[in-house]
């Protein structure tokens, strides 16, 4: 006999029910998230939620990495001094050198009285962690909205391009970083000045440098630095340099393997820029929303001109009924003139009052 459990602890619905009803939910959920965004807000709300357990969770990594950094020898930080002195000498030579160009740079554009393009100003960020994706390069900082970080602002050190803020939460930000497989930057080669897009790799330990013809100038230790074309990056920033060049004669591009300049999962210490380009819309497409402007324009007037003439079209017959009737038109001029002239001398001089009427009462007939 088969076991059934009494009305009383039978409640709500099956469990198949409930496994289908869950699984159509998580479904519509991602699609909507995937397509429109929805849960943006849910996830910000969440993540400034969840940030002081985030930061209890790391207080064992800082405790850790607080006594290594107690047990390194004298020796290690007398070489790191000794090199970060020689840094700083280099560094301080070429802050003058920059300093020297850009005096140059500012009256020569006073000479041609041309305006500054862009304006680039930093904020200095942290890494925190790794994300839980194996699968994607990326990482996050300890900065987010309310320190003014704004999504899809590049990421550099002292060496190069690191990769791009991709999500913005609160107090908290999300970094793909540049050997992404999702990840492109426009580049450009310092030597040639060839122009074209690097891509990141499945692996993430190479970057790919596509769309270079077979014809192209490119060499192995070519270096790649950032075009500027796109608005986002900054040009003249170090990316890459060139490490295998492939020339097939069966494929039109070449195939070029680039290694990236700064170490992108080894940096700790980030600049976020805020990259601001003062240059005049695309004209195309200022022509292509002035068009829609105006055939948005014209549709409207037309709906409203199709009203009143609706209107007018059925007052036309009232007014045809009400108008008085028209009067029968006079005979021409030229029919006076053209009655014959034998007529009027075999008509007898009493007659001829009687044979006026009847020409003004048929003006169509034939004198």
């Amino acid at each position: 006999m088969e076991y059934s459990p009494p009305p009383l602890f039978k409640q709500g619905p099956s469990a198949l029910a409930r496994l289908i009803f869950f699984v159509v939910l998580a479904l519509a959920l991602l699609i909507s998230d995937a397509r429109f965004n929805t849960l943006e807000i849910v996830r910000g709300v969440l993540g400034a939620g969840l940030y002081p357990l985030q930061r209890a969770a790391l207080v064992p990594r800082d405790i850790f990495m607080g006594a290594a950094d107690l047990a390194v020898t004298s020796a290690t930080l007398r070489n790191e001094n000794t090199k970060l002195k020689e840094k700083n000498l280099q560094l301080s030579v070429k802050a003058g050198d920059a300093a020297q160009l850009n005096a140059e740079n500012a009256h020569l554009r006073a000479l041609l009285q041309l305006g500054s393009r862009a304006s680039t100003q930093t904020t200095p960020v942290e890494v925190q962690y790794d994300t839980r994706d194996p699968f994607t390069q990326k990482i996050v900082i300890g900065k987010g909205a309310q320190q003014g970080i704004q999504n899809g602002a590049p990421v550099v050190n002292e060496d190069g391009v690191i990769g791009q803020v991709t999500r913005v939460f609160p107090l908290q930000s999300e970094v793909t970083l540049l050997s992404d497989k999702d990840e492109a930057v426009p580049v450009q080669i310092v030597r040639t000045g060839l122009r074209s897009v690097i891509y990141g790799t499945p692996k993430g330990d190479t970057l790919d440098l596509r769309f270079v013809p077979i014809s192209a100038d490119v060499q192995t230790g070519d270096e790649l630095v950032t075009s500027g074309l796109d608005g986002i990056y900054p040009p003249g920033l170090p990316v890459a340099k060139v490490v295998r060049v492939d020339k097939q004669a069966d494929t039109a591009f070449a195939r070029v393997v680039c290694l990236p300049v700064a170490p992108v999962r080894g940096a700790r210490q980030l600049l976020v820029l805020h990259y601001e380009v003062n240059q005049p819309p695309n004209p195309e497409e200022a022509e292509e929303a002035a068009a829609a402007k105006d055939a948005k324009d014209n549709k409207g007037k037309k709906g409203k001109v199709a009203a009143p003439a609706k209107s007018a079209s059925a007052a036309a017959p009232a007014a045809a009924a009400s108008a008085p009737a028209a009067k029968k038109p006079e005979p021409p001029a030229a029919v006076k003139k053209t009655e014959p002239a034998s007529a009027k001398k075999a008509e007898k001089p009493g007659h001829a009052r009687k044979a006026e009427p009847a020409v003004k009462s048929e003006p169509g007939a034939a004198p």
